[in-house]
């Protein structure tokens, strides 16, 4: 370890070349979800840029197609994390290709959608921001664990201590609040890499979450501008809060370094932002465990050697 990852060698402003100074990724291979808009672009760019193979799992293949047309060394496939099945074929076909995944960034997402229903009844927003994610990850596990030190970037958010996983009603069937559900799927993010890394230690494969920061992205497309204004990112004219938003540079900076810094070697479980471990105990490790054990009941996958 060079230095202490809980003192800042970047920030909030630091940018994703900024972290990768130096940095050669040639050899290595990463699964970015979402990694053909916002955030994740971003971060595949800069991922590829240090030498990565970088595989883009897409809903839309053809839309990843064009908006990576320009990045060499990208191989793009269809997933649908919504769908386990389509998550299935996904890791299916990239274990026929790849025997080793050294980075895996689970970064798609959706946030604050209208109520919307997919799979077997499942609330949108916890499906595919978590259990897309548990399925794909446990589904991946042999080629995480041939990397010998891989890495699993959970992207999540700002953390709220008020926030609660809805152990009751996980998928608001009794009344549905578009960011209570958000927030829930969030939790679940963060949740979700302390309980991995757990798992993960013995075969040397350790998880992070990461907290972007506030980014104008395709993320908030189902927002109406008035709801923007009443929460004070923009104004009436559309002009964003001064100092409020990072840059998507900025923005994907923190879950690429918490992808591919030697700084975090010998961590993991933690909770980062702009570029730091902010907390070495993010949530509650009962309410991890027992997210693992809802997420694997709901999808069937529980893959994850303990020995």
């Amino acid at each position: 370890m060079t230095s202490d990852p809980t003192r800042a060698v970047f920030g909030a402003h630091s940018t994703t070349g900024d972290v990768l100074a130096g940095v050669d990724l040639t050899g290595r291979t990463a699964v970015v979800t979402g990694g053909y808009s916002g955030l994740g672009l971003a971060t595949t760019r800069a991922l590829a840029r240090a030498g990565a193979r970088v595989v883009v799992p897409a809903r839309r293949p053809e839309t990843a197609q064009r908006a990576l047309a320009d990045v060499a060394g990208v191989e793009v496939d269809q997933v649908d994390l919504a769908d386990l099945a389509s998550v299935q074929a996904f890791a299916e076909r990239f274990l026929r290709c790849h025997s080793v995944l050294d980075i895996l960034v689970a970064g798609a997402g959706v946030m604050a959608c209208p109520e919307t229903r997919v799979g077997p009844g499942w609330e949108a927003q916890f499906a595919i921001n978590h259990l897309g994610h548990h399925a794909l990850t446990n589904l991946l596990w042999p080629a995480l664990t041939a990397a010998g030190n891989a890495r699993v970037v959970s992207v999540a958010s700002g953390r709220d201590p008020s926030w609660r996983i809805r152990w009751d009603d996980v998928h608001f069937e009794r009344g549905y609040d578009k960011w209570a559900a958000y927030a829930q799927s969030k939790l679940a993010n963060i949740l979700f890499a302390r309980h991995l890394d757990l798992l993960g230690r013995p075969h040397r494969v350790r998880a992070f979450s990461v907290n972007p920061g506030y980014i104008q992205t395709p993320l908030q497309r189902h927002l109406a501008v008035e709801e923007m204004v009443a929460a004070g990112w923009i104004d009436a004219d559309g002009t964003p809060a001064p100092g409020l938003f990072k840059t998507v540079e900025q923005g994907a900076a923190t879950q690429v370094w918490a992808a591919t810094s030697r700084d975090l070697d010998g961590y993991g479980g933690d909770y980062c932002a702009d570029c730091q471990v902010t907390d070495g105990s993010p949530g509650d490790s009962g309410a991890a465990a027992r997210l693992w054990a809802l997420s694997a009941d709901l999808t069937g996958l529980d893959l994850i050697d303990r020995t």
